[in-house]
């Protein structure tokens, strides 16, 4: 039984990385947040039986723990400055697009609100779907939508204001 919870949990493993370093923006902060995710998820009594409540408990299980350990810190949940998302960057070569729009998204969402962040983790990084997610937050599912249209546009918009511009063509051709 042990080894099917662990197989069961191992599944999400990748997922559950995935919004811990979106919200504590650390790597180490992240294996350490899902470390003890999945410590709690092991020793739980009760899991859910439906895979769908399952991966939305688990991950309520991991928010809860960053918010834990950010209210113990004294910090504001979620808060990154502009000096901490530059920090240890450096700009790539122009053969390199996909790491650049990466960089571009990464710095565009270090630039939002703690909100907009985690809604955008939740639905477009970790996969939930919108009921999935007003599950998660304990909100209606129009709320869900709302927030997720508007830090959809805060996030073009911290992408469009963005110091990047792209090489314009010279005597006609393409700069890629």
């Amino acid at each position: 039984m042990a080894a099917a919870r662990r197989q069961r949990i191992e599944t999400y493993l990748d997922r559950l990385y995935g919004y811990a370093l979106s919200l504590a923006h650390d790597r180490e902060a992240a294996r350490d947040l899902v470390q003890d995710c999945v410590v709690r998820a092991l020793g739980a009594r009760r899991v859910p039986e439906d895979e769908s409540a399952y991966r939305a408990w688990l991950f309520r299980i991991l928010r809860n723990r960053f918010l834990d350990t950010q209210r113990r810190k004294g910090r504001q949940v979620l808060e990154q400055t502009d000096d901490d998302a530059n920090a240890g960057s450096t700009p790539p070569t122009m053969g390199e697009r996909p790491l650049i729009d990466s960089l571009t998204v990464r710095r565009g969402l270090s630039r939002l609100s703690p909100a907009h962040q985690e809604i955008l983790a939740l639905i477009d990084i970790a996969g939930f779907s919108y009921a999935e997610t007003a599950s998660l937050l304990q909100v209606p599912n129009g709320t869900v939508m709302s927030r997720l249209s508007r830090a959809r546009a805060a996030l073009l918009t911290a992408i469009e204001d963005d110091n990047v511009i792209p090489l314009r063509p010279r005597n006609g051709r393409s700069a890629r």
